[in-house]
């Protein structure tokens, strides 16, 4: 499938979708875990960014792969010029002519496969996209991964324990990874 196919695509469901080279997935219900861990980020996020440049799994972004592909992220943090992009666009996507968002986070699902897909699929994605800060939020290992964009590529540092997430986008967010990994087992 092609990215033109994939905007104009509609299967009379609600179902989500995202486009990895070229094939349609269906994106699964979220656990119930997961759910809670993006809400509560969110939140938090709320404190430090303004609510505009938020978006909770309603904005998509084309990156690159052997084929078209889109990826549905579980939020993500607007750059100014990335939200000012979709003010004019038909569809909630950043398409690859657009400003890159400046922080995407995913909460890794559970599972080898979805593992794989977050750590190394969507790194090397947004990375090719240019995403400042890629945060991979892992309830399974109780760490969180912030992926940083340094000189063409990622360095990753991995906070865990009662250690505060540092940012460089939002510096003032200084939640410790067992704060956040407790909201989703409450």
């Amino acid at each position: 499938m092609t990215m033109d196919a994939y905007l104009a695509y509609d299967d009379g469901t609600d179902a989500r979708f995202e486009l990895v080279d070229g094939v349609l997935i269906e994106m699964s219900v979220e656990s119930r875990i997961n759910a809670a861990i993006a809400r509560f980020l969110l939140f938090e996020l709320a404190k430090y960014v303004p609510q505009r440049r938020l978006a909770h799994k309603d904005i998509e972004v084309e990156v690159s792969g052997r084929r078209a592909s889109c990826r549905l992220p579980d939020l993500l943090i607007h750059s100014e010029d990335s939200y000012a992009a979709l003010q004019t666009a038909q569809q909630a996507v950043l398409v690859r002519d657009m400003p890159p968002p400046e922080v995407v986070i995913e909460v890794v699902f559970p599972g080898l496969e979805n593992r794989n897909r977050d750590y190394r699929h969507k790194r090397t994605e947004y990375a090719a996209r240019g995403i400042t800060e890629y945060w991979i939020v892992d309830p399974e290992c109780q760490q969180v991964t912030i992926c940083l964009w340094v000189d063409g590529q990622y360095e990753d540092t991995i906070f865990t324990g009662d250690t505060p997430i540092g940012s460089t986008v939002v510096p003032a967010f200084q939640l410790p990874t067992t704060q956040i990994m407790s909201f989703g087992e409450a």
